[in-house]
């Protein structure tokens, strides 16, 4: 049965009541374990795609069902625990906190989980270690290069032991050697974990690793590799 199953989806944004449509029908499913790449051009609707994937933004019209559910059988409290322990997130930007530690920026999404905060040292020091960065555990994420700063990210990710990973341009900012040790983990907690993970790439290489490639354009989907 599919994890994550959308139909006819719809979005579209309005601006001085100026109609921009971003997603337009897009319908598939994923199951628990897929690894999917969404690729296509800027302005294709991918990164608009994986924010209503990931709770953060709503479609305009369509149904959208994860775990079988719909977001309207979801109240607010149970989106953002839904956003929380079953989603992780890795962006392009990395989003760490610079004057914080490996450790404690791998730690954040604990402190808004049900987790006894005795354990949350020791699951984040293994989210570090899964990602190799354990001599890194310590260090500010300024003294951090790029790599290792999406590494962090994935660790991040990991700590609530998520369903789904997405992935928006994780390889964005990385020069190719990094990158594909980017890659490489993420391919790994998908083979190795079970993890579902989507990933939005502009990178072929990147969706290369994938078990399956979406291609989009013009907020449609133009190719199913499945």
């Amino acid at each position: 049965m599919a994890l994550l199953e959308v139909k006819n989806l719809e979005k579209t944004y309005y601006n001085d009541k100026v109609a921009t449509p971003a997603l337009r029908g897009v319908s598939f499913s994923i199951n628990q374990g897929d690894f999917a790449a969404i690729m296509g051009p800027s302005g294709s609707g991918k990164s608009t795609l994986l924010h209503v994937l990931g709770f953060l933004d709503e479609q305009t019209a369509g149904e959208y069902r994860f775990d079988e559910k719909t977001i309207d059988d979801y109240s607010k409290k149970e989106i953002a625990k839904v956003r929380n322990k079953k989603f992780g997130f890795i962006f392009q930007s990395f989003n760490l906190l610079a004057r914080t530690t490996v450790l404690e920026n791998v730690k954040l999404p604990l402190l808004y989980s049900d987790v006894l905060e005795s354990k949350w040292n020791d699951i984040a020091k293994k989210a570090i270690e899964d990602v190799g960065l354990t001599p890194r555990t310590n260090y500010e994420a300024s003294q951090l290069s790029g790599g290792e700063k999406q590494r962090v990210a994935i660790a991040r990710a990991l700590v609530n032991d998520p369903l789904v990973i997405f992935a928006d341009e994780p390889t964005g900012n990385l020069d190719s050697k990094s990158g594909r040790v980017v890659m490489e983990i993420i391919k790994r907690l998908s083979a190795e974990h079970g993890k579902t993970v989507i990933l939005i790439t502009h990178d072929a290489d990147a969706a290369f690793l994938s078990n399956r490639v979406i291609q989009m354009k013009d907020g449609q989907i133009e190719k199913d590799s499945l």
